[in-house]
């Protein structure tokens, strides 16, 4: 494995620098509420613009476009639910499975990842720590070699599970950035 650095910490996820952002995603690419309202109001139009140019994927894939005015060149668009639906275990996988590929095909180097899924879409928090956990190692033992993951929650009560999940099978895992 690499030596990527794995953080977990609570923040604003449109003000992170980093090469991408991911966004929690609904399989039209429409950018409405939650993560993706923020997305596409920091990062303006564009990114909706690129949305709809590359039209709908399945739900379990995802999508990339570039990010606009945020401080990162892409967001990595993870399809974990239908327009208004929920997340399942299964798509949550896929889509970050998809997303990390993604990554690793545009050579990105540091990443910031929210927890997808878990807002309008209903998705457990501390099942989408092991679900994103379960992702990551996958990547990584594939061959992807970041210099840094970094999950960007929304408060404490969803970091807390977070670490937990990743303490569980991270060697690498560090901790907060500071």
């Amino acid at each position: 494995m690499s030596s990527t650095r794995v953080v977990i910490i609570t923040g604003d996820l449109v003000e992170q620098k980093v090469d991408a952002i991911v966004n929690a995603a609904n399989n039209d690419l429409m950018l409405g509420g939650g993560v993706a309202g923020a997305i596409r109001r920091a990062g303006g139009p564009a990114i909706q613009d690129e949305c709809d140019a590359h039209g709908p994927v399945k739900v379990g894939e995802a999508a990339i476009t570039g990010a606009g005015a945020l401080h990162a060149r892409y967001v990595l668009h993870a399809a974990s639910m239908t327009l208004g639906g929920r997340t399942t275990r299964e798509s949550l996988g896929s889509s970050m499975d998809h997303v990390f590929r993604l990554a690793r095909q545009h050579d990105v180097d540091t990443i910031a990842v929210p927890a997808v899924g878990t807002g309008i879409a209903g998705f457990p928090i501390d099942e989408c720590g092991r679900v994103m956990a379960e992702s990551l190692h996958s990547a990584l033992s594939e061959g992807w070699q970041p210099t840094e993951v970094r999950f960007v929650l929304f408060g404490e009560d969803a970091k807390t599970p977070f670490e937990a999940a990743f303490w569980h099978g991270f060697a690498q895992f560090q901790g907060p950035v500071r």
